[in-house]
C-alpha cells in the first residue's frame, strides 16, 4: 500500500473494501449492485470513446470488474488502488479470463505524476464519495488523461432521495451493502462535480442517471439523476 503522505486516502476506507475483497468476483455477493451496474458502466464508456487499442486508466479499480470490461473490450488498461487485498483479487482473477491488466497498488496522484498525459480515457467510478479531498482527485484525474481524451466518472447524489436508496435502503433494509459504506455529507451534486472538472480545466460533456432496480437485478441509463449518476468529460486539445 502507498505510504506517501500526499495519498489522498482514508485508512477506514481502505479496510472497509477490503474486507469484501474475497467475495468481489461473486456475482451474488456483497459486490452484487457492482456487478449489476458494470455491464451499464462500461457500456456508457464504450459508446462515448474508442476502446480498441486506447490507453485507459481506471482508478480505484477495487477488484476489477470494470478493468476486465475495458480490456474485453479491446483497452490496454491500468487499474489502481491502494486496497491491497483488493488488486490481489484481481491479479488472481486474470487467471480465470485470461484478460491483461496492469493493476498497482497505487495512488491517484503519483499516478497522475509519473505518467501526466498519457491516456486517451480515465476511469473513476464510485471513488470520489469515499476520499478525503475530492478536488485533488479530480485535479489527478484531470493531469492522466491526454488532450482530447475522456474522464468517465460515476458517484450518488445528495439528495433525499439518495439518502434513502443508497443508505437506508441499501444498507439497512436490504442489507446489499455493509452499514457505514456511504456517508451522506461526502456525496457530490452534479453542479459541485461539474465546477470540480472546470477548475481542473476539463469541460463536462453530458450527465445521465443511473438507474438500478435491486429486486429484478436490472440497471439502465435514465435522464433522472437524484440517486446515482454518470458523466462524461473532455481534457481540451
Amino acid at each position: 500500500m502507498e505510504h506517501a503522505t500526499n495519498a489522498n486516502v482514508s485508512a477506514a476506507e481502505i479496510a472497509r473494501f477490503g474486507k469484501l475483497a474475497a467475495g468481489w468476483w461473486d456475482p451474488n455477493g456483497e459486490s452484487r449492485p457492482l456487478h449489476d451496474l458494470n455491464p451499464v458502466r462500461a457500456g456508457f464508456i464504450a459508446d462515448r470513446t474508442t476502446l480498441r487499442g486506447a490507453r485507459v486508466a481506471d482508478v480505484g479499480c477495487g477488484g476489477g470488474l470494470l478493468s476486465e470490461a475495458l480490456a474485453r473490450a479491446g483497452a490496454q488498461v491500468t487499474g489502481i488502488d491502494l486496497g491491497e487485498k483488493v488488486i490481489g483479487i484481481a491479479k488472481l482473477h486474470l487467471y480465470e479470463s485470461n484478460l491483461s491488466v496492469d493493476y498497482r497498488v497505487q495512488g491517484s496522484h503519483e499516478l497522475a505524476l509519473a505518467e501526466a498525459g498519457t491516456f486517451d480515457a480515465v476511469c473513476c467510478m464510485e471513488l470520489i464519495e469515499h476520499v478525503p479531498d475530492p478536488a485533488a482527485l479530480v485535479q489527478d484525474l484531470a493531469r492522466m488523461v491526454k488532450p482530447g481524451g475522456r474522464v468517465f466518472m460515476s458517484t450518488i447524489n445528495r439528495t433525499p432521495l439518495a439518502f434513502g436508496a443508497a443508505i437506508v435502503g441499501a444498507e439497512y433494509i436490504t442489507r446489499m451493502l455493509p452499514r457505514g459504506t456511504h456517508h451522506y455529507a461526502q456525496f457530490l451534486k452534479p453542479s459541485e462535480l461539474g465546477a470540480l472538472l472546470r477548475r481542473a480545466g476539463l469541460e463536462l460533456d453530458e450527465v445521465k442517471g443511473l438507474g438500478y432496480n435491486p429486486l429484478s437485478r436490472k440497471a439502465w441509463l435514465t435522464g433522472m439523476t437524484q440517486v446515482n449518476y454518470i458523466l462524461a468529460a473532455t481534457r481540451p486539445a
